[in-house]
């Protein structure tokens, strides 16, 4: 009985410690993706006309990407993932906004 606890004591350390790292990894990669996802988001914007269509919903994902940028150099990766996100997300609404004008 006892090794059967020590045994199931000794998974759960190792599966605790490979969830930690897992969740800690997301913090530490750079958000490439996102940034590069982000930028292409806002040039198809601006390609469907949203400066003059859509100019406070571009001028918005452009300030995001700004940031996101900033975090990045600064090594906020969480941040600069967050900003890089919601870059992209307005840029969608701005080419929406363009599109459907």
């Amino acid at each position: 009985m006892n090794t059967i606890l020590l045994f199931l004591k000794k998974h759960f350390k190792i599966s605790f410690l490979a969830l930690v790292l897992m969740l800690s990894a997301c913090a530490t990669v750079p958000p490439v993706q996102e940034m590069s996802d982000a930028r292409q988001a806002l040039d198809a914007a601006r390609k469907a006309g949203a400066e003059a269509h859509a100019s406070k919903d571009l001028q918005s994902a452009e300030a995001l990407l700004q940031n996101a940028e900033h975090a990045l150099q600064e090594g906020d990766y969480k941040q600069a993932r967050k900003d890089a996100e919601a870059a992209q997300s307005q840029a969608v609404v701005a080419q929406d906004k363009a599109l459907n004008e």
